[in-house]
């Protein structure tokens, strides 16, 4: 009965460890990492992006000279994605507008929560539920000065087992009372994947 009892014991610990063998894992990974595990746009390419528009721009002598006595109001239009890829643009815009506002050299006008602004100034103005001497007035925000716009393109070009992947992207800085275009810089990317072949 003892030697039975010990057997299925040790059946039950090799399973176990067997199972223990083929679970998945989850771990956290690097955010900035540049090692890129496909040839679709992903975190990495994003990091890269945005760094290298931010340095560009703070860094344009112009740009250094304009800002050295005041912060100049943006506007900022999303990236247009040209690429064949579903790509969350809304995110690239994110990240590139933070990294400049904690330059401390811009400010920004948000655009995409306009709606949300005219609610809150109706609520202030019509509810009665505001003191009119803190109410805020309609038509006292500032007006942007510049206008920042972007754009998002690939090329693909496949050759038997190889994928190359050529992205570009494009961003400017447009004078919205002159019409002149301050600044303006793209930031290339590319990868190629290869696939493997059995007994290569």
């Amino acid at each position: 009965m003892k030697n039975g009892i010990k057997t299925l014991l040790a059946v039950a610990a090799i399973g176990t460890l067997a199972l223990s063998g083929c679970a998945s894992t989850m771990q956290y990974g690097d955010a900035g990492s540049a090692k890129p595990i496909s040839t679709e746009f992903g975190s990495s390419d994003l990091q890269q992006i945005a760094e290298s528009m931010v340095d560009s721009m703070i860094s344009f002598p112009p740009l250094v000279e304009l800002t050295s006595s005041k912060r100049p109001v943006v506007s900022v239009d999303k990236v247009k994605n040209k690429t064949m890829q579903h790509i969350d643009t809304e995110s690239v815009t994110d990240s590139i507008r933070a990294k400049l506002l904690r330059s401390g050299k811009f400010r920004f006008i948000d655009r995409t929560t306009d709606a949300q602004t005219i609610e809150e100034l109706k609520t202030q103005q019509d509810s009665g539920l505001v003191d009119k001497k803190s109410a805020v007035q309609f038509g006292q925000q500032l007006g942007a000065e510049f206008l920042l716009t972007s754009n998002f393109s690939e090329i693909v070009q496949k050759a038997g087992s190889t994928t190359d992947v050529y992205y570009k992207f494009t961003m400017s800085l447009k004078n919205l009372k002159t019409g002149i275009l301050e600044w303006s810089d793209e930031k290339e990317i590319r990868k190629v994947f290869k696939r493997g072949t059995f007994g290569g």
